[in-house]
């Protein structure tokens, strides 16, 4: 299914597939039928020559990515296939140019989060025999395609090899019903074929090359900060791809990271820690205009339909469109240059460092138990300050820094969650309504001063100004309205019991 194609950017395919492993002188299963399968088109025969491209350390092969140039068949050309599932991978196409040896630049930025600087070399050649079958239901229609093929492979490397094998893969063709994969599966079992344990060819010819890939490493916050550590990369690459959501996710996984270095200081190398935190900071700058443009055009367009047709005056949509269009374009320029820069490199090369070295880590549960306790007596703290002020201004300044301990304590509870397992979930889920309701409260009080922009902007262009006043008097009484839940909410964090697990 192709999603993207402009300006030179890759083709994007989403692939849906299994691979099995059949022995040499088994038949292929017969198919038809096989669930909605009646039909199989003629045999097509291809010839496909690949040449895979990754760091002297396989660093993509850890990701599961896998980067190739391919000549032959009908999609040759320069592909990189990223994970999304476990049948499931996205494929990003460019057609053949430039130098054989060189990664176009396009594909190589995409995956800059995971080389970190490292050259990308040909790791790999797979030259493979591939015979294909369209699999087709009583109409005509494609639902998968079956491919039986013989692999000769060569890696490099201090361990090269030559490998050769068979396996036959079944891919669902686009808008194709998942249902159908089960189907043909217990086809192709039932005729000898095993389930394949190899994600990709070159996986299995480079496997003994490969590192192995992180697995549960026995320290709780290694394990949480590694796993925020991959959201970070895996959503680099959204970035720059500008994919729907993806800032905001990289924003999440960059404040998880920091909470949970600032929350666990006392477990980990503390100076390390308010290192790597204050770059965090700068990081989620850096990524804070792209998300806020794209939060508050969302939230003032849907304010705008929601407005019967006679109070929205003058060309409103036309000049908040044209307004957050040039706010998104710098804002996306901002983030990229910071996903582009050596201290975003040296920033990752950092937290990869902290994560990998899990046995420096002191993670008692009493440690444990103490940090998020803190941060529990943090918010309750932060609240007591802004109950105290009076509106205005500087309440709903404090309100903000109320939300952003109630983030911290949510964010330390999912940390530990491993070690308090169900002890902390009616807190945690009542922290979450706090922090919600104070993110509703601070969205409003920013869009007052945007509104008032776009009504400075509207007079100086001679047009209304009526539909943004109207909409910034409505935004008091929505922050007043946030503000009464808020503390209804509160009180069953506040005045409730606070977790056993945490005095």
């Amino acid at each position: 299914m192709v999603t993207k194609t402009q300006g030179g950017a890759p083709v994007a395919e989403a692939e849906i597939e299994r691979k099995y492993d059949l022995a040499a002188d088994r038949p292929i299963p017969p198919l038809v039928p096989a669930g909605p399968v009646t039909n199989q088109a003629d045999p097509r025969v291809d010839v496909l020559d690949a040449t895979y491209f990754d760091t002297a350390d396989f660093r993509l092969a850890q990701a599961g990515i896998t980067l190739r140039r391919r000549l032959g068949g009908s999609d040759e050309g320069w592909h990189l296939k990223l994970p999304v599932g476990e049948d499931s991978r996205e494929e990003l196409r460019l057609p053949l140019a430039g130098k054989p040896d060189k990664v176009p630049g396009a594909l190589a930025k995409l995956v800059r989060a995971h080389t970190l600087g490292a050259k990308l070399v040909q790791a790999a050649h797979l030259r493979t025999e591939r015979t294909s079958y369209a699999l087709l239901d009583a109409d005509g229609h494609e639902l998968a395609t079956l491919t039986d093929d013989v692999v000769t492979g060569e890696a490099g490397g201090d361990k090269a090899h030559l490998d050769r094998w068979r396996e036959i893969e079944i891919e669902l063709a686009p808008g194709a019903d998942p249902a159908v994969l089960q189907s043909l599966e217990r086809a192709v079992v039932e005729g000898g074929a095993e389930r394949s344990r190899w994600p990709s060819k070159l996986r299995r010819l480079t496997d003994e090359l490969v590192p192995s890939a992180r697995g549960a490493s026995g320290s709780v916050l290694a394990d949480y900060l590694a796993a925020q550590l991959d959201a970070l990369r895996r959503n680099d690459i959204g970035v720059r791809r500008d994919v729907e959501d993806s800032v905001h996710q990289m924003r999440v996984a960059c404040r998880r990271l920091r909470s949970g270095l600032k929350t666990f200081r006392r477990s980990l190398d503390a100076e390390v820690a308010e290192e790597l935190a204050e770059e965090l900071r700068w990081l989620g700058g850096e990524l804070g205009p792209a998300r806020d443009s794209e939060v508050m055009a969302a939230r003032l367009g849907e304010e705008v339909k929601a407005l019967p047709a006679e109070l929205v005056l003058g060309n409103v949509e036309q000049l908040m469109t044209r307004h957050f269009a040039r706010e998104a374009e710098e804002a996306k320029a901002r983030a990229i240059r910071a996903l582009d820069s050596k201290r975003y490199t040296k920033l990752l090369q950092a937290l990869e460092k902290l994560v990998g070295k899990p046995r420096k880590i002191k993670e008692g549960k009493k440690e444990l138990r103490k940090a998020v306790a803190r941060s529990d007596r943090k918010l309750r703290k932060a609240v007591a300050v802004a109950s105290e002020l009076d509106p205005g201004a500087e309440q709903d300044a404090a309100l903000h820094e109320a939300r952003k301990k109630a983030k911290r304590a949510r964010y330390a509870a999912d940390a530990v969650r491993p070690v308090t397992g169900k002890k902390l979930r009616k807190w945690r889920k009542n922290v979450k309504a706090v922090q919600s309701t104070l993110g509703e409260h601070h969205d409003i009080v920013v869009s007052r001063e945007v509104l008032r922009l776009l009504g400075l902007r509207a007079y100086a262009e001679n047009e209304n100004a009526f539909t943004y006043g109207l909409l910034h008097g409505r935004s008091v009484a929505g922050a007043e309205a946030a503000h009464r839940r808020f503390a209804g909410e509160w009180q069953k964090v506040g005045k409730g019991s606070r977790p056993k697990w945490l005095e």
